[in-house]
């Protein structure tokens, strides 16, 4: 189907955004023009919003809980990790739709200012989000959450890294995990897929030589083939990991990879329930603000939320 008009109607107002070039591109200037936050969370009210440090081993990493209105004090926990192309994004770039998440599936939810490469590049924004979960699930009472309810969250990378941090959790005998939900993640790094083909050139938000940037900050010289936690539609093994919801949007380069890794999952005996937005662009979820027909989106991702952790 077409362009949603929503969005062509947002990517004209923003045409006229002086773009990096790609892949001449410094990080520090992706970053100025990505880490002012877009949208804003006017209206989103929550019982809680906390900035919190979390004292990981050998560090502290920044974080934002979320507690939605008119929960218990055992409320569920969910853990959110940005997206970026794991180079930008903040909390403040994420905190909208982390106010919608938590609003509209009833769990706190746990935003993780991951660090960022390529200064600190793979496996550390994972070591990150993983520690993470694990303090999280030692300090449930400290959150007032209840940890026996816990999910992954995440957009685009943040969506990498979500899925990454529960093969981590089950094969590391981490924190059980009920639910991951995967917003138009990335899952690989093969830029020969038909989406990339389609919308590389033209995806809204995202472009091929975007991807292949963002890559190569991450995992550097090691990015071609199988890079394992990183390009995790490639695991080996997919089974006996937490029901999925995996969504991807028509026009976007990643619509292909979020969608093999979905297949992928329910091959492997996952429950898994996957679509595609007709009309929509990469990081559409976050635009929901402007972009009112990717709210039901949203709506159902937290609907399975709410049913995991209840």
């Amino acid at each position: 189907m077409p362009l949603n008009p929503q969005i062509e109607a947002l990517l004209g107002a923003m045409a006229e955004m002086e773009m990096p070039s790609f892949p001449e591109a410094t990080p520090e200037q992706v970053r100025a023009l990505n880490d002012n936050p877009m949208f804003d969370a006017e209206g989103l009210t929550l019982a809680r919003v906390e900035d919190i440090d979390l004292a990981l081993e050998g560090r502290s990493v920044p974080a934002r809980l979320y507690v939605p209105e008119g929960t218990a004090a055992d409320v569920a926990l969910t853990l959110f990790y940005h997206g970026g192309g794991w180079v930008v994004g903040t909390l403040d770039t994420h905190d909208a739709l982390c106010r919608q998440l938590a609003r509209e599936s009833g769990s706190a939810v746990l935003s993780v200012g991951y660090r960022l490469a390529p200064e600190h590049p793979f496996p550390a924004g994972l070591d990150d989000c993983y520690d993470a979960l694990a303090w999280a699930a030692a300090n449930g009472k400290a959150l007032g959450v209840d940890t026996t309810r816990l999910a992954v969250a995440g957009d685009s990378a943040g969506g990498n890294l979500a899925a990454a941090v529960a093969i981590r959790a089950r094969d590391e005998s981490g924190p059980p995990l009920r639910h991951q939900l995967l917003i138009y993640p990335v899952t690989d790094n093969d830029f020969t897929l038909s989406s990339y083909a389609e919308h590389g050139q033209n995806g809204g938000f995202l472009s091929t030589a975007m991807m292949q940037w963002f890559w190569d900050h991450y995992v550097g010289p090691r990015n071609s083939g199988h890079v394992p936690l990183a390009t995790v539609h490639r695991t080996e093994d997919l089974a006996g990991l937490p029901p999925a919801t995996v969504i991807t949007a028509e026009f976007d380069p990643l619509r292909d990879e979020g969608m093999a890794y979905a297949a992928r999952l329910a091959e492997a005996g996952v429950p898994t329930e996957a679509e595609i937005a007709p009309g929509m662009i990469h990081g559409f979820a976050s635009m929901f603000s402007a972009v009112p027909d990717a709210l039901p989106y949203l709506d159902r991702a937290s609907a399975r939320l709410r049913e995991a952790l209840a």
